[in-house]
């Protein structure tokens, strides 16, 4: 699908574990006066230690800003964002029109993941004398667009890489269990836990911590979830902590002593 009074930019993210790294997918379409597509792909350097959701979101900052520094694109007053992420398009109207107004937080006081990344966005779509829309697209689907930047993100990231754009410490589990959201109620509850990975959020001036439960007789035993913190922990250490009673936004409250 293309529109012909648009600058349609079609984006794509991708992931790879063992090592952690991303590659970004773009192409840039407008119609001429014949009707045909003129089609601009553009080659994206991809980044060690990117997840799928930062580079779904930083192959959109990458299109935008390609279109606002090209002046053959500089009589079109509006851009179509193309992509197969849920996560960028249904958050966007979020990301404007709340979390930018309240410290990069939801309504809950949770932090808001990859803000650093969102306020780009934000701040590139008020610079832009236009309207800048998001259409979501089936990933996978018969679209050859879709297709080209989903091949395109791919070769990305198993490219020449950046340094990564956050300072996320990470250390291996010992659980077998997957992350799961949510999957350790909030009670107010002294627990034992140890820090998986820890990343400063710059934006909020708070840690987030993926951390698993390492006390055998508690009922989370395993168990692998997101929490947030102003306590300074360390991934790849075990600590006795205080949680808050908020699942909305669970935070550690106290650090004991560490294990």
């Amino acid at each position: 699908m293309t529109y012909e009074d648009a600058i349609n930019i079609y984006t794509d993210g991708s992931s790879y574990n063992s090592p952690r790294k991303g590659g970004m997918g773009l192409r840039i379409i407008i119609i001429d006066e014949n009707g045909n597509e003129e089609i601009n792909d553009v080659p994206l350097q991809g980044y060690k230690g990117a997840t799928n959701n930062q580079m779904e979101l930083s192959a959109c900052i990458e299109g935008i800003k390609e279109v606002q520094q090209d002046e053959r694109y500089s009589q079109y007053k509006k851009i179509c964002v193309f992509s197969d992420s849920q996560y960028v398009v249904k958050n966007y109207q979020s990301a404007l029109f709340q979390w930018s107004t309240n410290k990069w937080r939801n309504a809950n006081g949770r932090p808001i993941q990859n803000a650093e990344l969102w306020k780009e966005l934000i701040k590139l779509e008020k610079k832009y004398k236009g309207r800048i829309v998001f259409h979501w697209i089936k990933g996978h689907a018969k679209d050859q667009h879709n297709k080209a930047v989903d091949r395109s993100a791919k070769k990305s990231a198993k490219g020449y890489l950046q340094p990564s754009r956050t300072n996320v410490k990470m250390r291996r589990k010992l659980s077998e269990k997957k992350t799961e959201i949510g999957c350790v109620v909030m009670k107010g509850q002294r627990i034992k836990i140890r820090v998986i990975t820890d990343n400063y959020m710059k934006e909020q001036k708070c840690y987030q911590y993926r951390y698993e439960v390492i006390a055998k007789s508690n009922e989370y035993y395993g168990n692998i979830d997101i929490i947030f913190s102003n306590l300074l922990l360390n991934a790849g250490h075990s600590y006795f902590v205080k949680m808050n009673t908020e699942q909305a936004n669970p935070t550690i409250m106290r650090i004991y002593k560490e294990i």
